[in-house]
């Protein structure tokens, strides 16, 4: 079936939705940013106390203390010096991709045995040890115990070094739950209903007018292969396919960092063609900054949008 375009197809309008996008974007980060980066920093610089005293003052960092507190590793790379990134990390000290990619989400590698886990937390508790930033660490090798103003001090310098991408993750987190307020609102307005427990069928067993928010969809992509999808909308007339309108929203706080993401969309919209056939109506919700390459680089991949500050251009494919 024909698709419907948006806006892939206006270059004309580029320049001006560029501008009210910018706009829209910074006039919601002047109200709602400081708050964030305060409360972000609070938060961080709590964390991290509460990392030193899991470890005894960083005078217990071992295998037996990183596997009881893996959530602890991001707080213990900006301990260092020079502070670590991830993957300098990883190199240094050989320790696997999975393990410290799961330790930086809190958790450790799922079917790992134990002997190889415990070797391979050795080696990143030796690492850490050897570059401790004892400028900002006094009790070490004066071998006293902390007071409690000295712990305060390096809990600050530290959450410093990690709070800057904990506020990004909460700004962006924000900025999510802000953009699809917005479209449940618009689709509230034109008679639509939210389901509440996410169907895992794309088909057209969701009923007419309906949507939900944050599923997974199936995709030809190998065994229990998913996409994460924000918005599932079915229109007020069902297509002749069956298939729902899916939204994925996205905010990007610079141009460089929009450009950063695009192949991440086009990946996601190959893996739906491949599975729904070439008309599948996936569509991006666009607020923020992005510029006229980013906008070229996605029509000519065939994805369409919808501008956050011009939700009524939905109307085209929801009717």
């Amino acid at each position: 079936m024909p698709r419907k375009l948006l806006n892939a197809d206006k270059p004309r309008l580029w320049k001006a939705d560029i501008a009210a996008s910018v706009d829209q974007f910074n006039e919601w980060f002047m109200r709602f940013a400081p708050e964030a980066f305060r409360s972000t920093r609070v938060k961080t610089t709590e964390h991290v106390k509460t990392a030193l005293l899991g470890t005894r003052d960083l005078r217990g960092i071992d295998a037996e203390t990183l596997k009881a507190n893996p959530s602890a590793l991001p707080t213990l790379r900006m301990c260092t010096a020079p502070p670590l990134a991830v993957d300098r990390l990883m190199g240094l000290s050989g320790a696997s991709k999975n393990l410290v990619g799961r330790m930086e989400k809190g958790k450790l590698a799922k079917k790992m045995e134990a002997a190889d886990l415990y070797s391979e937390l050795g080696r990143i508790c030796r690492i850490l040890g050897k570059l401790l930033d004892r400028d900002i660490f006094p009790w070490l090798d004066s071998h006293t115990e902390p007071t409690e103003p000295e712990r305060d001090r390096a809990s600050t310098i530290v959450a410093d070094r990690l709070w800057t991408a904990v506020a990004r993750d909460a700004l962006e987190s924000a900025r999510k739950i802000q953009q699809l307020s917005v479209l449940s609102v618009y689709l509230d307005s034109r008679g639509y209903r939210e389901v509440v427990n996410p169907s895992h069928t794309l088909y057209s067993k969701n009923e007419s007018r309906t949507y939900t928010f944050f599923v997974c969809v199936p995709a030809a992509l190998g065994k229990n292969a998913l996409l994460p999808i924000d918005a599932v909308v079915q229109p007020i007339e069902p297509r002749m396919d069956g298939l729902p309108v899916l939204i994925r929203a996205e905010s990007r706080g610079s141009f460089v960092e929009a450009m950063r993401r695009r192949t991440a969309h086009h990946q996601t919209a190959r893996a739906l063609r491949m599975t729904y056939g070439d008309d599948v109506p996936f569509v991006l919700m666009l607020g923020g900054y992005f510029g006229g390459d980013y906008l070229g680089t996605q029509a000519a991949e065939g994805i369409d949008w919808v501008w956050q500050h011009r939700m009524n251009d939905l109307d085209a494919v929801l009717r």
